[in-house]
């Protein structure tokens, strides 16, 4: 199903407040297997808010509208409907009651404004009419449409709480069924994933999308059609062409992330790990112990950054450092082996490196970082060069080592293996 996403506010078409609702309704219907046909933004005004909805109607098979649902006199979206889908506005029964109650025990007068909550365009439905969150749905001309506010932490309970569901029944009464997955990928730029797809020629029925999510890419794959059986078959043989070109690149789909995948391998393989970080300044520990239950598998990690600390906390000989410097391949496999045997560890990862903006040379500019892993049969470091600020280094060294560790523990577990 594809629908569309209206914003309404002159707080977000003067740009004094940041149309933060649409992403995340997108997100969220994204991730739920829908496709977002159109989104817009439009301020106060009926005539306008009237046109969106009516072309809307035309083209989609639901519609997500946010704002203008409170009880000042700016709030114009249940008039817009009103006149635009010749609903004459009526009241809410359930709502009227519970906000004469409120009045009532507020000792305020029963004609406040708050009374224009109660008063919905004719036939629609209130998502709760106890809450105390406004929102409703239209079905007009074998269309939903869901009318939400537009504070974001209202917007989002109820797209989780009442449009999702909706929707879901909606589309299982209809005769079109959808699969859908996203495929995360990392080490490969979006260029080469969307030619290595190319080249396996999946069928067109199979609606392909490319999106970076950094530091990652995201693959989608999806199908859609009234015959369940066969749109599964199809989608099913997609994926699995898509797996056998684009792996080991892939570390998970929908709602896996690195973290977790890693922490799982580990527990199915019976195996610790520690860390010791330099220029990542902790970044790799936070993401591993993010993950609830991570105390079973991770030890610990060290933030060694001045070379009196990899010296005092690691052990690693100052001879080695001055020698070598401490971004170097040496440093980071001695980082890695001494926190394994310090911490009793099965496996240790290290990360030295230079972040920036300053402190890099001709010989190892802002960027070069090297990554170590050491178990009990295997020790390897890799050099990495990125680019960009202070934060993308960091976030893409902890990132990779992840994923450094995903692979080893996924092709080289019987050389980890203690």
């Amino acid at each position: 199903m594809k629908g569309e996403i209206i914003a309404i506010g002159d707080e977000l078409t003067s740009g004094r407040i940041m149309n933060t609702t649409s992403g995340f309704a997108a997100r969220k219907l994204f991730d739920a297997g829908y496709t977002i046909h159109a989104m817009s933004t439009i301020g106060d005004t009926p005539l306008l808010i009237g046109e969106a909805l009516l072309r809307a109607i035309k083209r989609v098979d639901f519609i997500i509208v946010t704002g203008g649902l409170g009880s000042t006199d700016d709030d114009l979206t249940n008039v817009a409907v009103s006149l635009a889908l010749d609903r004459p506005t009526m009241p809410n029964l359930e709502i009227l009651a519970k906000i004469r109650s409120h009045l009532s025990s507020e000792n305020q007068s029963p004609d406040s404004p708050l009374e224009k909550l109660a008063w919905l365009p004719g036939g629609a439905e209130a998502f709760d009419p106890h809450s105390r969150i406004a929102g409703y749905q239209i079905i007009h001309d074998e269309t939903p449409i869901f009318f939400l506010p537009g504070v974001p932490s209202e917007m989002q309970q109820l797209m989780s709480e009442a449009v999702l569901p909706r929707l879901a029944a909606w589309e299982a009464g209809s005769q079109l069924r959808t699969c859908q997955r996203i495929y995360k990928i990392f080490g490969i730029p979006e260029t080469r994933v969307n030619k290595m797809i190319k080249d396996i020629n999946l069928p067109e029925e199979i609606s392909i999308g490319y999106y970076p999510v950094f530091p990652d890419v995201h693959l989608s794959l999806l199908v859609r059609g009234t015959n369940r059986a066969v749109s599964k078959s199809l989608f099913n043989e997609s994926c699995r062409k898509v797996e056998n070109v684009l792996e080991p690149a892939i570390y998970g789909s929908d709602r896996d992330d690195l973290e977790t995948i890693v922490g799982t391998l580990l527990q199915e393989q019976e195996l610790s790990l520690a860390v010791a970080e330099s220029c990542s300044g902790g970044l790799l520990s936070h993401r591993i112990t993010r993950i609830p239950g991570s105390s079973n598998y991770f030890f610990g990690g060290a933030i060694t950054y001045s070379n009196e600390m990899k010296q005092d906390m690691l052990g690693i000989d100052q001879a080695l450092i001055e020698m070598h410097g401490a971004v170097s391949r040496e440093i980071a496999l001695a980082m890695a082996s001494k926190m394994r045997e310090r911490s009793k560890a099965d496996v240790a990862m290290a990360i030295t490196g230079i972040a920036g903006p300053g402190g890099g040379s001709t010989e190892k500019p802002v960027g070069t970082v090297f990554i170590a892993i050491s178990g009990k049969n295997i020790s390897d470091v890799t050099l990495c060069q990125f680019s960009g600020s202070r934060h993308r280094i960091q976030t893409l060294s902890a990132h990779t080592a992840l994923n450094i560790l995903r692979l080893f523990l996924v092709q080289n577990n019987k050389k980890i293996c203690v």
